[in-house]
């Protein structure tokens, strides 16, 4: 039987999953499905009992089932397991297995957008506290960064979250302190959603930015957010969330599927147009 694959959310009509791995299907001449499944957070479980007895062979995960998937399943890796959060599932056997991939993906577009960053970079000042800075401190702190700096809307929360993390290279700042901090940055990241359309405006002045800081936006959507933007202009090295978005998608295909797909330009510009026709 040929792989049944899905991207699990809720809502989850705008994911761009299927788009990426429908292409990589063709492109391979593989027999095999990838679909969207919304599943309300309370038929959670009901769904799980679905995918353990066989009905899909594995499928990522977005919001709001990214921590609530731990719990449900039999194995965790290493790497969902210090995020608190998992993205990729799959089946083996009668039992399910769930990684996350969205750290991987993130320093893999960074290491294609900006080769030798990790060399350079002495300080990131990272914006956010939520399950993507998480993910995003974690990987940064495994690349021997030297100062990551935390900095969120809710001081607590950016406490708590370097607390968890083991602190140091990980410290926290208030929120008022973003703009003075643009100065110390090597790199800095936008893990929020402000500057998406539809979300409020990120307010980040750059105007201490030196050339050459690489500053990187999750955000896909507008592909080019205002934050990149001015970044371009000042002279920044910009990465774009689109990347990170085709980067995560890899591991889950090639466990699903067999083969190890590659993001293309040609991929790149799919997305592309897709977003830009939405």
């Amino acid at each position: 039987m040929s792989p049944r694959c899905f991207i699990l959310g809720h809502p989850v009509a705008h994911s761009r999953s299927p788009l990426i791995h429908g292409t990589w299907l063709a492109e391979h001449g593989l027999a095999g499905s990838y679909e969207r499944v919304d599943v309300a957070p309370v038929d959670l479980p009901a769904f799980i009992a679905r995918l353990r007895a066989g009905e899909f062979t594995g499928g990522n995960v977005t919001v709001p089932h990214k921590e609530a998937m731990l719990p449900l399943i039999d194995e965790v890796s290493d790497a969902a397991q210090a995020i608190g959060a998992v993205n990729t599932l799959w089946r083996e056997g009668d039992r399910i297995l769930g990684d996350n991939t969205d750290v991987a993906g993130f320093l893999a577009h960074l290491d294609a957008t900006a080769p030798g960053w990790d060399k350079r970079v002495g300080t990131a000042l990272v914006l956010g506290a939520g399950g993507a800075a998480r993910g995003i401190a974690t990987g940064l702190k495994a690349r021997g960064l030297s100062r990551i700096i935390l900095v969120n809307r809710s001081r607590a929360r950016a406490d708590a979250l370097v607390a968890a993390l083991g602190g140091a290279p990980l410290a926290a700042a208030d929120w008022s302190q973003r703009d003075a901090l643009v100065a110390e940055a090597d790199l800095i990241v936008n893990t929020t959603a402000l500057g998406m359309n539809g979300q409020p405006p990120l307010d980040l002045d750059l105007s201490h930015l030196h050339p050459g800081t690489i500053v990187d936006d999750i955000v896909y959507v507008p592909l080019k957010t205002p934050l990149l933007l001015e970044a371009e202009r000042r002279g920044g090295i910009v990465v774009d969330g689109l990347g990170m978005l085709l980067h995560q998608a890899v591991p889950g295909f090639a466990r699903w599927f067999g083969i190890t797909p590659l993001v293309t330009p040609t991929l790149r510009a799919r997305l592309e147009a897709d977003i830009l026709g939405h």
